[in-house]
Formats: structure tokens, sequence, C-alpha cells
């Protein structure tokens, strides 16, 4: 049986690996759209790094949106070719 200090460990564990590979795979200011609180998808670009906010989040902070957003409602968008 894990204890609760073990459970929330293995959370917080799990949320640093999204973060880390999220920030792995995309720098700063990389594109990426993310499904706002109504529904609407919006494109924008990143303003930091992903980060756990609470010890119960992965978030990330976009241009022109208020507040961060949960990882999981941001998609990186393909760089074009030039």
């Amino acid at each position: 049986m894990t204890t609760r200090a073990e459970r929330q460990a293995q959370a917080t564990a799990k949320l640093q690996a999204a973060c880390d590979k999220f920030n792995a795979a995309h720098q700063v200011g990389a594109a990426v759209s993310v499904k706002l609180d109504g529904g609407e998808v919006r494109e924008t670009v990143t303003t930091s790094e992903a980060q756990i906010m609470g010890g119960h989040s992965a978030v990330i902070w976009l241009d022109g949106v208020r507040g961060c957003y949960d990882l999981e409602r941001v998609t990186a968008l393909k760089a074009e070719k030039a």
C-alpha cells in the first residue's frame, strides 16, 4: 500500500515528465494551438516553458491568452518549411 506522499510524488514525477518532454521538443516562442475554455481553438505562441503549477497541473503561458493553460489542451504546430 502506498502512502499519500508516495502517490503525490508519483503524480508530480508524471507531470514533470510531461513538462520535460514538451520543453525538450519546443522552445519558448513555439507556435501552438490551444483549446480555450469556451471550446474555441486559437493559434498562438508560448511565452514560457511548461511548468508544474500548484503541484497538480502541467501548464504553459501563451501570448494573447489570459492565464496559463493545462498542457493537455495545447498542441504544438508544425513549423512551416521555407
